[in-house]
């Protein structure tokens, strides 16, 4: 076997479903404990969906995109939607932990497989460390609110005390006036000057209530799948109450001028929610690193996607409305915008239940995070891919104990320290890699829906349908997002060249390299109308992969770049360790499909 196709060597259906036996009743000797049920799937997907998505980032969307950002949500979830069916699918055909990461090593191979791990690696722990940051924020307010003050300097990470000293510093030493900075900054200099000094002027500023609540989760993990699915069921019940209260109560508010305009800002402004609703989206692979703690993976996997997407899908598009009908879609760019709304019509006391069931949702959904990091890793430690200690069970709480306390540690620390308000994007785009490649597998290992497993997507030929479906979203793009349509060609031509940035936030605006993604998913578009004419591909699996691949262009090509640095990170380690004690590799050539 070359080098070469070493580096593409897939692992069979068979030999995955080997370690452990396929709807294994109780856990294997040494195995995973199996206590979920379909209730309790769709539970941990709501608990992930449901979460930073509609108590926090759905402002920002709003703000951008107006009432029409509910649009945006109903696009989202039949994007989605496809790519659930793949995850059912390969749910059903290979119902072991590993999520994304084991479906590629059956369809793609090692490589492909090695870099989708790496990306759930970031797309997990970096979406977590968001989540920690934003508990703590929440529950730092609602201590305040009831009386409870917790010292300033233990309430934020260390570089944001730092940098709001510094920021404040260089003002006063230029004497220009403390007006100039902003909030954020006053805060992080008062936090600092505050804090107890440790040495040579260093001080003590960390966010203790987002590394508390961390080792909290990462323990109850650790215990075990039964308490970790009887936690999330109950914070779940307590958050779907609170979010029907708010729509109940919400609707006697609406007033449906504030919904004209229906889009102020056009498709341009609807999409730049993208990231902010696709991180809210996440919850299908967390469901499927479950998938060896179900009684009946086959069967309630693919029930308990759909579910989820179904009533997360009509919760978001409804409290879209709600919100933007209460209030002018101007005022929503806040943090709290389900607090804040009922603030501003007179309501503070159901404002301060909706901060304290954000406390619970933060929580929830960092659960299900901390819950699937440990299982990938574990997956990945059978293979021989990562040491072998990753894949060790706990005797006792059949937990993968050492991988979860390495989960815990890789969220507290950062979260402790660092902030990271502004790396939401950069887990969107992990996801929606994760998404592309799982709608590619199925392309691959069924194409023309003949499998056997207990679900499958839906066969359509797309030998014509692709094509004509492209052709009609080109004519739509052309026909109503004629602004964005004179910039990308600006972009396209070079005339703002190489790269533009706003002078004020530095952010990446526009150039060529800005349109590079968006130029590749053009390519990818004419080769897969190739393909599905000559081959007669799936529709389905085609078209949400070509809808992952484009909505990962409109995440901008700063976030390209980090991405694309994380991989050469993970291809380090690859050959550094993981290609050489593969044990794909280290077996016969004929046990491995070429």
């Amino acid at each position: 076997m070359s080098s070469q196709k070493s580096l593409f060597r897939r692992k069979t259906i068979a030999a995955i479903l080997q370690n452990p036996p396929a709807d294994h009743e109780g856990p294997s000797p040494g195995g995973l404990a199996r206590h979920l049920t379909v209730r309790d799937l769709t539970a941990l997907g709501i608990a992930a969906i449901i979460g930073a998505g509609i108590f926090s980032t759905i402002g920002k969307a709003s703000l951008d995109g107006g009432p029409a950002v509910s649009l945006l949500f109903v696009f989202t979830a039949i994007a989605c939607a496809f790519s659930a069916l793949c995850y059912a699918q390969f749910a059903a055909t290979i119902p072991v932990s590993g999520s994304a990461y084991t479906y590629a090593y059956a369809s793609f191979g090692e490589l492909a497989a090695w870099i989708i791990g790496w990306a759930l690696i970031m797309e997990y722990a970096v979406g977590n460390i968001v989540v920690a940051i934003s508990w703590s924020d929440y529950f730092t307010g609602l201590m305040e609110g009831i009386g409870l003050h917790i010292p300033l300097w233990l309430t934020m990470g260390t570089q944001t005390g730092h940098a709001g000293h510094e920021a404040v510093m260089a003002l006063m030493q230029a004497g220009r006036p403390l007006s100039e900075a902003s909030p954020a900054q006053i805060e992080g200099y008062t936090a600092w000057n505050q804090a107890p000094e440790l040495f040579d002027g260093f001080r003590l500023v960390v966010d203790l209530p987002a590394f508390v609540i961390t080792v909290l989760i990462t323990a109850l993990v650790y215990v075990g799948i039964k308490e970790s699915k009887n936690a999330s069921n109950l914070l779940v019940l307590l958050k779907l109450i609170v979010v029907f209260i708010v729509i109940a109560v919400g609707a006697f508010y609406v007033q449906p001028g504030n919904w004209t305009p229906f889009a102020p800002n056009g498709v341009t402004g609807v999409l730049k929610g993208v990231s902010a609703v696709f991180f809210a989206y996440i919850g299908f692979d967390a469901i499927s690193t479950t998938a060896e703690e179900c009684k009946n993976p086959q069967r309630d996997l693919p029930k308990a996607m759909m579910y989820a997407l179904i009533i997360c899908t009509v919760l978001y598009v409804i409290i879209t409305l709600v919100l933007t009908g209460m209030v002018p879609y101007t005022k929503l760019g806040v943090g709290d915008p389900l607090s804040f709304v009922f603030a501003e019509v007179g309501l503070p006391q159901l404002s301060g239940l909706v901060a304290v069931s954000a406390v619970f949702a933060m929580a929830s959904v960092l659960l299900v995070f901390q819950l699937g990091q440990p299982r990938i890793w574990l997956t990945m430690s059978r293979d021989g891919l990562l040491p072998k200690v990753f894949s060790k069970i706990h005797p006792r709480f059949h937990t993968p104990s050492f991988a979860t306390i390495v989960t815990g540690f890789f969220v507290a620390v950062p979260a402790l320290i660092l902030n990271m308000d502004l790396v939401v994007d950069l887990t969107s785009i992990g996801t929606l890699f994760a998404f592309a490649l799982v709608c590619g597998g199925i392309l691959i290992i069924d194409p023309y829906g003949k499998s056997e497993a207990r679900f499958k997507v839906p066969y359509i030929n797309g030998k014509w349908l692709v094509g004509l479906i492209l052709a009609l979203g080109a004519f739509l793009i052309v026909r109503y997002n004629t602004a964005s349509n004179q910039e990308f060609w600006l972009d396209a031509s070079g005339q703002h060249g190489w790269l533009q940035t706003d002078a004020l936030t530095g952010k990446v605006t526009g150039g060529f390299a800005h349109q590079i993604p968006t130029l590749v998913f053009f390519l990818f578009c004419i080769a897969l109308t190739v393909l599905s004419f000559r081959k007669n591909l799936s529709l389905l699996p085609t078209l949400g992969l070509l809808i992952n691949l484009y909505l990962m262009t409109e995440l901008g090509i700063s976030n390209w770049t980090l991405f694309f640095v994380w991989l050469l990170i993970g291809l380090a380690v690859y050959f550094g360790y993981g290609y050489q004690n593969s044990k794909l590799g280290q077996t016969a050539p004929a046990q491995a499909v070429l």
